[in-house]
């Protein structure tokens, strides 16, 4: 797979959900590009595993545990950021969980963590970045969909439609809030990426127009570009990722 090639060197990038994934090949592309990588995990093993991984590289990274389904604790990931770097140019909100159930049978608990992470969490985030990135003058925020939540509803997964849904919404209106303050916000929407955390039995290469499984680095290089100043007239969309599903 040939790669976009952007220049990211003197750029510093919050990746949540960066210890597995696709949020971990998101780190490790911005890392490549010369960002330097918060990364991001809920899990501690997954979020050092991901810094090492990006050292080892040559690039710059610090692991930060945080559930940014938690206000109070995103705050002080971000200041964490601003005093490690200095200041904060681009948020993936890729951290996400799912729980299948029938619509009939979710708990609801469940359904509240899900909305938590996903959606509570994407709006946290990228509010209080939001924020620091409009007094900075600019910025780029790329939150992770799903087609599930905008042109493919998932069977058995309620609660991660309506988050995924919801995140398109969010990304459409702090787009259009933050514009005047430079910064961009777009959507990303995967399907039928081939990573750890998907299950097999969902896959149907029939209704895939190309044939084949995604990977997380596919994804990641999406996000690059719409890093870049190739995309710096891009912001409130949807980029889906999914094989060309998405059109059937």
């Amino acid at each position: 797979m040939s790669k976009f090639s952007v220049d990211l060197s003197e750029k510093v990038a919050l990746v949540t959900g960066g210890g597995v994934g696709i949020g971990r090949a998101i780190a490790i592309a911005l890392a490549d590009a010369g960002a330097a990588v918060f990364v991001n995990d809920l899990n501690p093993d997954n979020a050092d595993r991901v810094e090492t991984e990006i050292r080892e590289r040559g690039g710059r990274a610090v692991a930060w545990v945080a559930d940014v389904a938690n206000k109070l604790l995103v705050g002080p990931m971000i200041e964490s950021l601003r005093d490690e770097y200095g200041h904060i140019d681009i948020v993936i909100n890729a951290a996400g969980v799912e729980k299948i159930s029938s619509f009939i049978k979710l708990d609801e608990w469940d359904w509240r963590r899900v909305m938590d992470v996903n959606l509570n969490g994407t709006f946290f985030v990228s509010q209080l970045a939001g924020r620091v990135m409009a007094d900075e003058g600019g910025g780029v925020i790329i939150n992770i969909a799903s087609t599930a939540g905008h042109t493919l509803p998932r069977a058995n997964s309620p609660a991660y439609v309506a988050s995924k849904a919801g995140i398109i919404g969010l990304t459409k209106e702090s787009a259009r809030e933050l514009a005047p303050y430079g910064v961009r916000v777009n959507a990303i929407c995967p399907a039928n990426i081939d990573h750890p955390d998907e299950r097999p039995e969902r896959f149907d290469l029939s209704r895939i127009p190309q044939g084949r499984l995604g990977t997380p680095e596919e994804v990641a290089q999406v996000v690059l570009f719409l890093c870049s100043d190739a995309a710096s007239y891009i912001t409130g969309q949807t980029i889906h990722v999914d094989g060309g599903e998405s059109m059937i």
